[in-house]
């Protein structure tokens, strides 16, 4: 299974993900209540996340776990596909929560509770 076929796999099991390609073929987001929470390129070069701060995101840019997120704002980070399973599971997860708490309570309301143990 490739990279980008996995994150796919994540995404499509939490409450209320939806797939898209808003920037043209090959540019696929996934979104909750209309706010992406996951990017990829038509280069298959990766995927983008939203950290929960600047801080998480620059943190893990100098570890090495990932990159800035070309046209993303600084808390975003993209993650290349020799990403481990778990970490691109946990990021995917991180990033759903933050966009998803980021949006009104009756947006949030309507989704489904994200189920601990939604993973590959």
């Amino acid at each position: 299974m490739s990279f980008r076929d996995t994150a796919n796999r994540i995404c499509s099991a939490l409450p209320g993900g939806e797939w898209s390609e808003p920037f043209g073929p090959g540019h696929a987001v996934w979104k909750v209540g209309g706010k992406i929470f996951l990017a990829g390129g038509s280069q298959d070069d990766g995927v983008s996340v939203k950290c929960p701060d600047l801080e998480t995101a620059r943190m893990l840019r100098e570890a090495g776990v990932g990159t800035k997120a070309p046209y993303f704002h600084a808390s975003w980070i993209r993650l290349p596909p020799e990403t481990e399973p778990d970490e691109l599971r946990h990021r995917i997860h991180v990033s759903y929560d933050t966009i998803r708490a980021s949006l009104t309570k009756k947006a949030q309301a309507a989704l489904a509770p994200r189920q601990s143990g939604e993973d590959l």
